[in-house]
């Protein structure tokens, strides 16, 4: 119980790697609130965490939801222990496209969505955090290595990197800390988002695996046991860090 009765809160914890961390850290002794733009999932997740978190929508991309959003959070369930900023991901306008195919409106959503809304949802979220706590950026290897058509979604994300080493020193003073988690490949509903029936992700994920030295994509639950350490008082050392969860990918 690395977490018990500690506070967290999590974007995007209705799907994905953001579940699988609510899951984790739930099984840890951890509650709060996941934070989500799908009322459906966000439910459906709500359930299946046993109560321990609460779920709000929230549309990170517009920072006035988020002000309001952690303003009624802090007076539902309190201040927070920890911040995982998770929502995001190579999804929509301006994810695939090389340098003369993607619009000016297309690198604004991208960028908006993956690095901007990282951004505003820190600074948004001070106010509930306790000092001492820690913060959690998710970003990806796609900040390391350079995959095709992906230049804008890579660009954020190694500004996601950078905005850990800069809160960190932003921060100090309240010794909150801010790390990053970078995952590989990790099989989650955006397979779906991308038009692939079952068959076809299937095809796409095992490509993946032959070039994954563990064998395998990742799975969420992978995830969540790598942001348990990076809330837990285990990883106390760490401040501006950065955690790659890939399968050894990037280690090649």
């Amino acid at each position: 119980m690395q977490l018990e009765n500690l506070t967290a809160v999590i974007t995007g914890g209705n799907s994905g790697i953001g579940f699988g961390v609510a899951q984790a850290f739930a099984r840890e002794g951890a509650g709060g609130a996941i934070l989500g733009r799908n009322l459906e999932t966000l439910a459906e997740a709500e359930r299946a965490l046993g109560g321990r978190f609460v779920s709000r929508r929230c549309d990170v991309t517009r920072t006035s939801e988020l002000e309001l959003t952690f303003r009624k959070l802090r007076s539902e369930i309190g201040e927070a222990d920890i911040l995982v900023v998770n929502a995001g991901g190579a999804i929509g306008p301006g994810t695939l496209g090389s340098i003369d195919e993607v619009g000016e409106k297309q690198f604004d959503a991208m960028m908006a969505l993956n690095l901007k809304s990282v951004f505003f949802t820190v600074q948004k979220a001070l106010p509930m955090l306790k000092d001492d706590s820690s913060i959690i950026l998710v970003s990806s290897i796609a900040a390391h290595r350079a995959f095709p058509g992906m230049a804008v979604y890579s660009a954020a994300k190694a500004g996601v990197r950078a905005l850990a080493r800069n809160l960190s020193l932003d921060l100090r003073h309240r010794k909150i800390r801010v790390n990053v988690l970078s995952p590989g490949t990790v099989r989650t509903p955006v397979f779906e988002r991308m038009g692939l029936d079952e068959n076809a992700a299937d095809a796409v994920l095992e490509h993946f695996s032959d070039i994954i030295p563990a064998g395998r994509t990742g799975v969420p639950e992978d995830m969540g046991h790598a942001a348990v350490y990076l809330a837990s008082r285990a990883s106390s050392f760490l401040l501006g860090s950065e955690l790659i969860a890939d399968g050894g990918v990037l280690s090649q």
